[in-house]
């Protein structure tokens, strides 16, 4: 029995019916023969053409064909029937089979499969859509081919033709007899990829006439792509046809725009800077003192209600689970290392305090409460610093931050009242990617040289005294112990290794999607939980977190929660702290007001807008008072906050397939960040468990944090190329556009900067590393710009980083994020 079997599909790309595992091939961009596409063009110009026919059956439309055939002389009259025959058989489409009446069970499961596969193609299909039915085949009592196209008045829906139900606006036949010598089944790939084309569709919807599909066509050749017939030994010699083509696009896109009377990019930019709208770029002066801040709560309260309502969502519950292990972990990490380097003045309890109730004032108050405040490896950085400075003049530390949070608010209010947040516009990826790579070399640093001490005060020796017993908090001042430092070193490795594998598992084929990035997403309070339990079970003594029962300080012995601000500090020190106060700023302004511009993307569709003056206020405001209570700074945290932006970011499902889903909303809120805020707080109540958490899995989070840093920072890859011969350079933009030495040279110049960088952090002058570090700013603007052209500087240093919602293989936020974690 003859039918029409179903071989291939357009939503968008290409997809082609695997007759061997009836299953759909992966979208992909169709590849067609140039003879195929003369030889519609020639079918066209020659065959029946029918407009806007008004025919709502399958058998009306055909007898309609079959007579324009005739009209044509394409088909003698006595082959009318035969014909119609022809395009009147029965379709037959994915899992469509004829079964015996014993396989009622099987096919009730066919049927089952079949609708769910139906469901979830309607799915990605955008409302409104129109299909194009393109039959190709044989007919061999046909003397030639034959062709018609067919464009209906109205989409109608033709009952079992399509596979999906929705209605038919264009048929397109071809048959013909099997000696014709053409490929009949290319001719319908050639056909339905002219369909999938918007530029051709939208001139078949609007064709009046034979000759205009027919320019149509010769304008899809204009742009077509032909590769020589030359045998490719290496598929890496066609990577150079994607820039062609992209270039060959555009050269489309400014035709059409020059067809259709469009302003063209340049002017449209111009006038749009002369009348922006007032709330149109946060960043912009309005020459009034405060006028910023006062633009940033006109612009963002009177949406304070729907911040409420908008967390009405099953989405937001996920997050909070979500987001309170992403905030809880540094906050454990970090409080470990920060008890480290200041001798227990500040530590798990301080931090987890800090983060609670700054957290829980900044979603109420806000401009943009997605923002997740937490600790960071800067500041971390700058604590031992400035710790190490107050040691080396005798001064005490906690005292001494009290009046440098006093100054950072001085500071804040006046960089605010003159609208100086528009400063962050300057730090360019040459200033960011240098401070990424300093903080993450730090980081690899400080873990192996935790590991190096744990080593020193317990080596490897045949013989230990274990008759010394006792509780230790620091476990340095125990006589050596056995075991300690291999387990320690196992600890550490095995935390670090299991959190990169489960981060890597996210983005990789294994398991169903959902499975996949649930355990991805956990994975590092996973890799916590499983070293936790291999130090458990191993009976060897390794040294624990310090955490105190309830609100207890770290160090109950030595401070309390208020801070007496004149209390071992001489008197000089109060207006010359002035300067650290300066410098902590500097690292708080740029962590939170970068950490904005990249959630305010416009690919990331927030539509209630941010408030940099207002947040930034905020954030040094509660840090300055903070200080009085002996708790750390915070800032904005880059990945935290972008991964809980990502968390609330809902995604269209209406993607055709090999398409990027495409952002639907954001659930833009207050609750979530409330809510994690307080659970974070609550979490002091679990002191008794964290206690049990060996340092060394916390390095090996440290590690962990040092390396997944390195994700996506053009220079870190640029230093891979200086060992890399140029022919085996990736085809990127600032390799293309860049000569190799010139890309080498400024390579080489941020190289010597972090260097001058790393000197400095391991002088006496650590703690002037952040003033340093924004000299690189004019280093850039005033000296590189002279050195390098402007497409070199912005092939180099240009902001190409997309936005992540939906992550590919390899690839995840980390690569979004030019800041350290």
């Amino acid at each position: 029995e003859s039918y029409w079997k179903e071989r291939a599909r357009w939503i968008m790309y290409e997809e082609k019916l695997e007759e061997e595992t009836d299953s759909w091939s992966k979208p992909h961009v169709p590849c067609l023969s140039f003879r195929c596409l003369l030889e519609v063009q020639r079918a066209i110009n020659n065959g029946a053409v029918l407009f806007d026919l008004k025919e709502t059956t399958m058998s009306g439309i055909s007898v309609h064909i079959v007579e324009e055939m005739i009209a044509k002389d394409q088909i003698r009259a006595q082959m009318r029937i035969t014909v119609l025959n022809t395009l009147l058989l029965k379709h037959r489409h994915q899992f469509d089979e004829n079964v015996s009446g014993h396989q009622d069970i099987e096919t009730k499961l066919k049927e089952d499969h079949q609708s769910k596969r139906h469901s979830e193609i309607m799915d990605k299909v955008p409302e409104n859509t129109e299909a194009t039915l393109v039959l190709v085949g044989c007919v061999e009592t046909m003397a030639s081919p034959a062709m018609a196209f067919v464009r209906l008045e109205q989409a109608v829906h033709l009952e079992s033709v399509l596979g999906i139900p929705i209605p038919t606006r264009f048929i397109a036949v071809f048959l013909g007899p099997s000696t014709s010598n053409l490929d009949y089944h290319e001719i319908g790939r050639s056909l339905s990829t002219l369909m999938a084309d918007k530029v051709f569709r939208q001139v078949a919807y609007e064709a009046k006439s034979r000759s205009d599909l027919l320019t149509g066509i010769r304008e899809v050749l204009d742009y077509s792509i032909v590769i020589s017939p030359t045998e490719v030994h290496d598929e890496e010699l066609l990577r150079s046809v994607i820039p062609f083509q992209h270039e060959m696009l555009l050269n489309r896109k400014k035709k059409i725009d020059k067809k259709l009377g469009k302003t063209p990019v340049p002017l449209q930019i111009a006038i749009m800077k002369t009348t922006p709208p007032e709330d149109d770029d946060p960043l912009k002066r309005t020459g009034r003192p405060f006028g910023g801040l006062i633009r940033d709560i006109k612009r963002r309260y009177p949406k304070y209600l729907s911040d409420i309502k908008d967390a009405l969502n099953t989405q937001c519950l996920a997050a909070i689970i979500f987001i309170y292990f992403a905030a809880l972990t540094p906050a454990i990490t970090f409080g470990g290392l920060l008890e480290e380097k200041t001798n227990g003045n500040m530590g798990v309890s301080e931090l987890i305090v800090s983060t609670a109730i700054q957290g829980i004032i900044f979603c109420l108050i806000g401009a943009q409460p997605l923002l997740i405040l937490g600790f960071s490896g800067p500041l971390l950085v700058f604590e031992e610093a400035y710790f190490n400075f107050c040691e080396t003049l005798g001064a005490d530390y906690l005292a001494g931050r009290v009046w440098v949070g006093i100054w950072m608010i001085i500071i804040v209010v006046v960089l605010v009242a003159f609208e100086g947040s528009f400063l962050v516009r300057f730090i360019s990826r040459f200033t960011q990617e240098i401070f990424s790579i300093l903080i993450s070399l730090i980081f690899i640093y400080e873990t192996f040289n935790k590991l190096f001490k744990i080593f020193k005060a317990h080596p490897l020796t045949e013989h230990y005294n274990t008759s010394v017993s006792g509780p230790s908090v620091s476990g340095l001042d125990l006589p050596p112990q056995p075991n300690t430092a291999l387990l320690s070193l196992v600890l550490m490795f095995g935390t670090f290794f299991i959190a990169i594998f489960l981060r890597q598992l996210k983005t990789s084929q294994f398991l169903p999607g959902t499975i996949r990035r649930v355990i991805g997403d956990f994975g590092v309070p996973i890799a916590i939980f499983s070293m936790v339990l291999v130090d458990f079970f191993i009976k060897t003594f390794t040294q624990k977190l310090n955490v105190p029962d309830g609100l207890q300080v770290t160090n109950y012995q030595n401070r309390t929660w208020f801070i007496h601000p004149t209390k071992g500090i001489p008197i000089w020190m109060i207006p010359a702290s002035v300067v650290p106060a300066m410098l902590v700023f500097i690292l708080i302004f740029m962590e939170s007001q970068i950490t904005t511009l990249i959630v305010s993307k416009p690919d990331r569709k927030m539509v209630k807008g941010s408030g940099f003056h207002l947040d930034l206020l905020l954030i040094v405001l509660m840090g300055g008072i903070g200080a009085l209570f002996g708790v750390p700074w915070l800032s904005a945290a880059t990945v935290r906050t972008v991964t809980h932006c990502n968390a609330l970011t809902v995604m269209s499902k209406s993607v055709p397939p090999g398409h990027k889903p495409q952002i639907q909303e954001v659930k833009e809120q207050r609750i979530t960040g409330f809510i994690v805020a307080i659970l974070i707080g609550l979490s002091l109540l679990i002191g008794k468990v964290l206690r049990n958490i060996p340092l060394a899995v916390l390095f090996g989070i440290f590690l962990y944090m040092g390396v997944t840093s390195l994700n996506g920072i053009q220079l870190f890859d640029r230093l891979l190329l200086l060992f890399i011969p140029p022919k085996y350079h990736p085809d990127l933009s600032y390799v293309r556009k860049v000569r190799t030495r010139r890309m080498h040279i400024f390579t080489i110049i941020q190289l010597l900067c972090i260097v001058i960088l790393w000197v400095i952090n391991k002088s006496a002058f650590s703690l002037a590393f952040p003033f340093v570090l924004i000299l690189t700013v004019p280093l850039r603007m005033f000296v590189l710009s002279r050195i390098f052209s402007p497409v070199e500087m912005k092939s180099l240093d240009g902001d190409e980083v997309e936005a992540t919602f939906d992550e590919q293989a390899g690839k995840d936020v980390y690569d979004e994020i030019p800041m350290p974690s």
